[in-house]
C-alpha cells in the first residue's frame, strides 16, 4: 500500500521519571533483580533521560538486568542496527563487576548461557571486549582495544553486512574487526539488553543508558 513505511525505528530516550520495574506494565521495559538482602536501584528520568542501574552494598551476588520481558520483536532477518548511548559509572570495574549490553533472546543471570545474542562486555579495568553467540558458534570475549569510562560513548552492532557478518563500532570506529563475526545459524529474534552484575563484594558500581535505538526493516 502507497505511503506505508518499510522500515521501523525503536527508539527510548528514558525519559520520565520515577522507578523501572520488574512488574509488567504499558512500558517496553523490565526490571531482572536477583538481589536478596541488598536493594539495587534502577531509575529512569532527568535532563534529557537516563536509565541507571545500580548495585547496592550489601555483599552478595547481584544481578540487575533491564530488558523487554523477553519479548524478542527485532527478527534477526530484519534487523540493520542498534545503536546505544552508555556510560559506566565507575573509571575501573575491578574483577567481581561486569556490565553486558546490546541484543540477546531469551535473558539468564549467567551470560554466557544466553542462547543467542550479540553483546559489548566491560571487565575489569573497564576493558570492552564484544561477542556473539548464535547458538552454534560461540565468538567470546573478542579484545577490542578499547574501555569503557564515566563519560557516555555510543556503542553500534551491525547487522548491515548480513547475519553472517555483524560488526561492532565504539565511538563511530570499528572494533574487533579482524574477526569475523556469524550469527548464521541463527533464525529467531532479539530484544535490547543491559545487565550489571557483581559477586559477592561490597562494590557499588552502575550503567547510565541515555538512549538505545533500534533500526530495521518491515516485516
Amino acid at each position: 500500500m502507497a505511503g506505508i513505511q518499510d522500515r521501523i525505528e525503536f527508539r527510548d530516550d528514558f525519559l520520565g521519571a520515577g522507578l523501572l520495574s520488574a512488574t509488567p506494565s504499558h512500558d517496553s521495559w523490565l526490571i531482572a533483580d536477583t538481589s536478596a538482602a541488598g536493594a539495587p536501584t534502577f531509575t529512569r528520568g532527568g535532563v534529557n533521560g537516563l536509565a541507571t542501574l545500580t548495585h547496592e552494598s550489601t555483599s552478595e551476588v547481584q544481578n540487575v538486568c533491564l530488558y523487554m520481558g523477553d519479548n524478542l520483536n527485532f527478527d534477526i532477518d530484519l534487523i540493520d542496527h542498534i545503536e546505544i548511548g552508555l556510560a559506566v559509572g565507575q573509571a575501573a570495574l575491578d574483577t567481581a563487576t561486569q556490565v553486558s549490553w546490546g541484543l540477546a533472546s531469551a535473558r539468564n543471570d549467567d551470560i554466557d548461557t544466553i542462547a543467542e545474542a550479540a553483546l559489548f562486555r566491560c571487565i575489569a579495568g573497564n576493558v570492552i571486549v564484544v561477542e556473539t553467540d548464535d547458538g552454534t558458534t560461540n565468538k567470546d570475549d573478542v579484545a577490542t582495544g578499547t574501555s569503557a569510562g564515566v563519560a557516555q560513548q555510543k556503542y553500534v552492532i551491525s547487522f548491515a553486512n548480513g547475519k553472517s557478518d555483524v560488526r561492532f563500532y565504539v565511538g563511530g570506529e570499528r572494533v574487533a574487526a579482524a574477526t569475523t563475526f556469524s550469527m548464521a545459524s541463527y533464525a529467531g529474534a532479539f530484544q535490547p539488553f543491559f545487565q550489571i552484575q557483581k559477586l559477592a563484594d561490597v562494590n557499588v558500581d552502575s550503567v547510565l543508558i541515555d538512549y538505545v535505538k533500534v533500526e530495521s526493516r518491515r516485516a
